[in-house]
């Protein structure tokens, strides 16, 4: 990618001069992330075509994972192995939505350090924006969203599962769970950059957190799973935007919103923590 394509205001920052001045670090910081939307655009038409362009079954990919996961435990739930209790829909529907909603959150976990990681070999040569790789892997994540809307909307016409007026507080859910995704993620890349074990980690930390988290199974209130829940930050933001679309009873959208709000602030100082730290990153890749 030619220095052309840049914009042409992007302003060298380094950590010291960014915390010096906090002022001049915020209007910096809101300057790059308006600097970053063509380039962010460029790098998302460019990292799509690449994902897709080799693969036989294209955009399919975008949500077998998740449906496979979930079918693993419909098989499962229909075999006698695994009781889930009462679920206000179809068993079936309630698992696909549940791991297609989880898998947005996860992807948003995953793609700020997958973006820098991805992105190394431009950060050590070129001076750009650095928010318009986040911008671009955050577009990535929810084109494969809108992807994996069809098939959400397809279950629940084959399951009759007729939204109500709850369903205008869908994208508020869902915005939640990538704003929530994204916080963590970012608050992850100058650790995962240094060191390589984060990156392998990750998969099965998100793994292993779906299994605590009311994915494939209505929320508990008893016993250890009941207090799992409670303690799970995640719970609120995946019961929410599943009951929110299929027109369950709404039963933890206060929750949402204060996870929502503690992850925006989150966010803001993974953001800090990610201009900060930048500098080192790069010359620690260029030495």
């Amino acid at each position: 990618m030619s220095d052309r394509t840049l914009h042409p205001e992007v302003r060298r920052y380094t950590s010291k001069r960014e915390l010096g001045n906090p002022v001049e670090m915020l209007q910096g910081m809101f300057a790059d992330l308006a600097a970053s939307r063509e380039l962010a655009w460029r790098l998302f038409l460019r990292d799509i075509n690449a994902q897709y362009r080799q693969s036989y079954l294209g955009y399919v990919w975008a949500f077998l994972p998740p449906l496979v996961s979930s079918l693993t435990f419909v098989l499962l739930t229909s075999l006698g192995f695994f009781k889930t209790g009462e679920t206000g829909i179809p068993y079936s529907a309630f698992a696909m939505i549940g791991t297609m909603l989880w898998q947005v959150f996860a992807d948003s976990i995953a793609m700020p350090l997958a973006s820098f990681n991805q992105a190394k070999s431009m950060l050590s040569k070129i001076n750009f924006p650095r928010e318009s790789i986040l911008l671009a892997g955050m577009m990535m994540v929810i084109c494969n969203f809108f992807i994996r809307l069809g098939l959400l909307v397809l279950i629940m016409a084959y399951f009759r599962i007729v939204p109500t007026t709850t369903i205008l507080l869908f994208p508020v859910t869902i915005l939640a769970l990538l704003t929530a995704g994204m916080a963590l993620g970012l608050a992850l890349v100058p650790l995962g950059s240094l060191f390589g074990d984060v990156n392998r980690a990750l998969p099965m930390i998100t793994s292993f957190w779906m299994l605590l988290t009311p994915v494939v199974y209505p929320p508990k209130t008893t016993g250890l799973a009941g207090i799992l829940s409670s303690w799970n930050p995640a719970s609120p933001l995946i019961t929410s935007a599943r009951e929110t679309l299929t027109g369950l009873p709404v039963t933890h959208l206060g929750t949402m919103f204060l996870i929502f709000g503690a992850s925006l602030i989150v966010l803001f100082v993974s953001w800090v923590g990610f201009r900060v730290a930048m500098p080192h990153l790069i010359a620690r890749m260029g030495s």
